[in-house]
């Protein structure tokens, strides 16, 4: 499977968290994990690639020059790297027709491969959307787009490379930055939003990103069907979004002690153990 992830210095053990979590779960499976990044080091990298063959996995690194949306607004825990995974068709190898798109402020819990194998001819993406009706009408009027039916969360994205080559044009980009940056939040989910909402296939967000700080909500729109048990057997990938992450000691949150379990173990790996995979292969 091939995994892309985009990030700076700062977000290198949430990473390896996460790569631990998709590794421990997903252990029949073989990865290419390709890293798009701007800023990492020399020994970095060295870490980060031999993280990934300790584990039987590859790291590909590609580093994109600093003029890249060098003028795009950051805010905040927001990077320039995360404009990276608008134009990540560009950088990957031609040879490529899908990846699947990662942030590294998630866990994966169950297996991928249903996500991953997804049909998405005919669509840029596929991605979920938190179905909380005040978010989507704050953010249709925010980006004065009327017509979306959804507001996508961008940080699991699989991506139809091929369709992407043909169709999205790094100067409408470009321009809708330049014209909106006043309004734009959340910048790459926001552009992503506005300009190609109507081409991204909708993904069960129970499943395949899970807001960890709407439990209560999950749980009582599904008729209390949506608990923990739930959760374990069935929702593949975790989403600590928001400005409030897992890693921090402040932290406090429903699937806190859960995250500080896979830190531990993927902090040192001396400690590895089987007992973290939550069940479905």
């Amino acid at each position: 499977m091939n995994i892309l992830v985009t990030l700076d210095s700062n977000y290198i053990k949430p990473l390896k968290v996460m790569l631990k979590s998709l590794f421990l779960n997903n252990q029949e499976e073989s990865f290419v994990i390709y890293l798009m990044h701007s800023s990492l080091n020399a020994e970095e990298l060295d870490d980060l690639r031999q993280y990934m063959e300790n584990h039987g996995n590859v790291l590909k690194e590609i580093y994109i020059d600093d003029h890249y949306f060098k003028d795009a607004p950051t805010l905040l825990h927001y990077t320039k790297e995360m404009y990276y995974r608008l134009l990540a068709f560009k950088f990957l190898p031609k040879e490529l027709d899908r990846i699947l798109y990662l942030d590294p402020d998630i866990l994966v819990i169950n297996s991928i491969r249903e996500l991953y194998d997804t049909n998405i001819a005919g669509y840029l993406y596929a991605a979920s959307y938190h179905d909380k009706i005040a978010l989507k009408e704050v953010n249709k009027v925010r980006l004065n787009v009327y017509d979306i039916d959804a507001y996508y969360n961008s940080g699991v994205l699989l991506m139809n490379l091929t369709l992407q080559r043909q169709f999205i044009n790094e100067k409408v980009i470009y321009e809708y930055v330049d014209k909106n940056r006043t309004k734009l939040i959340m910048p790459d989910q926001d552009i992503m939003n506005a300009l190609y909402s109507k081409q991204i296939k909708s993904l069960d967000e129970k499943l395949y990103n899970y807001d960890v700080r709407y439990y209560s909500y999950y749980k009582i729109k599904n008729g209390g069907a949506c608990d923990m048990d739930y959760i374990f057997q069935n929702t593949v990938i975790l989403h600590f979004c928001g400005k409030k992450k897992p890693w921090n000691k402040q932290y406090s949150g429903k699937f806190h002690s859960l995250y500080k379990q896979y830190e531990k173990f993927a902090l040192n790996e001396k400690l590895d153990s089987p007992l973290l995979s939550s069940g479905k292969r």
